[in-house]
């Protein structure tokens, strides 16, 4: 492989403008297939359900027998009062009341205005502190459910401050929002980062360019994709998040070996084959493990999961193929130049580094000597401020999705959270199916063994289906859809649906499918999990041609996603970085959080294995003992690592500082998730194991190294061959370098 990239990475070279120029015309008729598909397409909106649980297959089942419930259409808000005076039924109270429900019914889009005061359909509370006013609307526009749910709010916010008026529900679908100010400070950051890496501006910016252009056409091609076939806001934050922050490390790991060489005294053709064969080849083996780690999100067999996958494998296989071809072609134009004015000085004077001269002494070299002359307190030191961080997992929770809104403070979760407080769940009823002949005779025992159910606040008389087979009965809990109390009631149903001689009842309704939706998330994500592990040990067995290096590398991955877990429940769900963090806090993780952090930072954890461990085979394998090798292989790929590790810290920290929850939560658990598995797995833990292991960390038994095929990650077959030119005639000497 590493011959078949040098010879990729010289006809880059040679032929650049060719090769600058079909990339552009790449990116320009990708935006003209999304402009035309845009104008020809008008595709359904994105679906986060799971048509086929059992509580949304009730659901269908009850729609064909009670049609009159499927056929109820257009959108609601609730008007809640809650005055200072602590009554409703006041007569000046009312009065406001009545004049606020007055201004209501001439709102944009408002059909109807139920009256709280009703005697028929009363909606107060019992201490009549409380009264419930719902504005019903017709069939909305995307422009009108927007300036309709504005002219409610303002409604609310003008209303009498002493009514306590909150507006519960929102016309508006779920959306991310606007890049926010965060995401460009830590691109800002990110190219800080590579100029003090590089000591030159320009290529620092050639990395940062590279990484931008590759997310351009990365999320042209998805939101092109994306104007003929649905994509949900969560594909194209994960690819535009995942897409920069490879994009800018490939090409970092790339350009770094590029100018190892012409330090080496290589020509500029010569240095940019070399480094597209040695570091191109980790490149393309750490961009295929997280490709495959997102594709093999199909074992979640759910449709929306499996989209944000390919979407984000579509980002990291641009980000690859640039860093192959684009970059080359870059790195030719730069020459020299890409090298800092004192490294230019040196190689004109003659100076050339020597792979094996003395290396001075710096933070990381001195750092990796500790960690290799002290394994053990080293790995334990590790290993301890990882479960220390995984800690709070233990106590997390997942919802599918959160009632009343995601954010806490808005005035739509305190409308829901104060109509639960006193109504119970009746904004999220459970509908319950009973079905057996002759039902109608049986539905009042049944309606009798729902209401004395704990959790249960009142029990709706039931409604016969038309062939009298089916009794569609609303249960109404004490407590939110994602209340534990509510739960039990939902799993008690379930599990007794049977119980009730010549009965079967079925539970359905928003509860009910979000209870299903959050169990088919987690069993995606143990199926996952194992996916992942054997996909690891399976991909580093081939890369290393060992068997403890997979082992130790794929645990250490494990308690770097255990610390992700653990401090994104002490944030998102205890809130302890409340001022810090924009986006909302306090409720529940969202069931997809685990599993994209799981795919995502696998194929990460597996860039740093890669990069870090593949420079310490290589120099083992020219005959350093195996702590040199340690030492000399983390003194010069580690300054490459910690640049790449911060690059990604930051850009994930900025897409963190969002107020979008999703966007934010995933963001944050994919940064400390690279900060756990860089800085300690990585920078710790591995170089202190391998100390341990010795020679037996590259043992491997022969039947099987026979049979294991050989990449060649290192690049021997340059240090054969020579230098080899794109029509594979041209041999040059090989010149000293790294």
């Amino acid at each position: 492989m590493s011959t078949f990239l040098a010879r990729v990475g010289r006809f880059s070279a040679r032929h650049r403008m060719v090769v600058i120029g079909a990339w552009l015309l790449i990116f320009a008729g990708l935006i003209g297939t999304l402009i035309i598909g845009g104008n020809l397409a008008s595709p359904a909106a994105a679906t986060d359900s799971i048509p086929d649980s059992p509580a949304s297959q009730a659901l269908d089942r009850m729609n064909d027998e009670f049609p009159a419930s499927a056929d109820a259409t257009g959108d609601t808000l609730q008007l809640v009062f809650q005055p200072d005076g602590g009554d409703v039924s006041d007569p000046a109270v009312s009065a406001q009341i009545a004049d606020v429900l007055s201004d209501a019914a001439a709102l944009p889009g408002v059909d109807a205005v139920s009256d709280p005061f009703d005697a028929n359909r009363p909606y107060i509370s019992e201490d009549g502190t409380l009264a419930v006013a719902t504005l019903s609307y017709g069939e909305l526009s995307d422009a009108k459910q927007v300036s309709s749910y504005d002219a409610a709010l303002e409604l609310q916010a003008n209303a009498p401050s002493d009514l306590g008026v909150e507006l519960g529900g929102n016309l508006v679908p779920l959306g991310a929002p606007e890049p926010g100010i965060g995401e460009g400070v830590g691109v800002i950051i990110a190219f800080l980062v590579l100029i003090l890496t590089f000591g030159s501006l320009l290529a620092a910016g050639v990395n940062l360019l590279i990484a931008v252009f590759g997310v351009g056409v990365g999320l042209v091609g998805v939101l092109a994709y994306g104007a003929l076939f649905p994509l949900g806001d969560n594909s194209i934050i994960l690819s535009a998040m995942l897409g920069l922050a490879v994009g800018i490390d490939y090409s970092l790991f790339i350009l770094s070996r590029f100018r190892t060489e012409l330090r080496g005294g290589k020509s500029v053709e010569d240095a940019v084959a070399r480094a597209t064969g040695t570091a191109g080849t980790a490149v393309v083996f750490a961009g295929l493990t997280v490709i495959v780690a997102l594709v093999a999100l199909l074992v979640a067999n759910l449709s929306f999961i499996t989209e944000m996958g390919f979407a984000a494998a579509a980002a990291v296989a641009v980000a690859v193929l640039l860093a192959l071809t684009l970059l080359p072609a870059l790195m030719r134009t730069m020459g020299t130049r890409a090298l800092s004015k004192k490294q230019r000085a040196e190689l004109a004077s003659g100076t050339v580094w020597v792979e094996g001269a003395t290396q001075k002494r710096g933070l990381l070299r001195g750092w990796g000597s500790v960690v290799v002359n002290r394994p053990i307190v080293s790995a334990l030191a590790g290993i301890v401020i990882l479960v220390i961080v995984a800690l709070p997992l233990f106590s997390m929770k997942t919802a599918f999705s959160i009632p009343g809104g995601a954010d806490p403070e808005s005035t739509e979760r305190t409308a829901y959270n104060l109509i639960v407080d006193e109504f119970g769940g009746i904004q999220s009823p459970l509908i319950v199916l009973a079905e057996g002949d002759d039902i109608a005779s049986k539905t009042p025992d049944v309606e009798g063994r729902l209401g004395a159910l704990a959790g249960v606040q009142q029990v709706v008389p039931a409604e016969i289906s038309a062939d009298g087979r089916m009794a569609r009965i609303v249960v109404i809990p004490d407590g939110g859809p994602i209340n534990q109390a509510t739960k039990d009631v939902v799993t008690t149903i379930t599990d007794d649906a049977d119980s009730l001689t010549g009965v079967h009842l079925e539970v359905t309704g928003e509860t009910a499918i979000g209870l299903d939706q959050d169990a088919a998330l987690t069993s995606a994500l143990i199926k996952y999990i194992i996916v992942i592990v054997v996909i690891s040990m399976l991909l580093l067995v081939v890369m290393f041609r060992s068997l403890l290096i997979p082992l130790i590398a794929t645990l250490g991955y494990l308690l770097s996603v255990g610390a992700s877990f653990g401090a994104s429940t002490a944030v998102f769900q205890w809130g302890w970085l409340d001022p810090v963090i924009a986006a909302p806090q306090g409720d529940p993780m969202m069931s997809l959080l685990p599993l994209l952090l799981v795919g995502v930072l696998f194929g990460l954890a597996m860039d740093y294995q890669v990069f870090l461990v593949s420079r310490i085979k290589e120099l083992h394998d020219r005959g350093m003992s195996p702590k040199k090798a340690i030492r000399e292989g983390f003194a010069r790929s580690g300054p490459v690592l910690v640049a790449a590790a911060t690059i990604m810290t930051v850009v994930f920290a900025g897409f963190a500082t969002g107020t979008f929850a999703i966007g934010a939560s995933i963001a944050f658990g994919l940064m400390v998730g690279v900060m756990a598995d860089a800085f300690i797995v990585r920078l710790v833990l591995i170089p202190a194991l391998l100390s341990l292991l010795g020679e037996s960390a590259w043992w491997m038994p022969k039947w099987l190294d026979r049979i294991v095929p050989n990449i060649d990650t290192e690049g021997h077959a340059l240090d054969a061959a020579g230098p080899v030119s794109a029509s594979g005639a041209e041999r040059l000497p090989v010149g000293a370098g790294v």
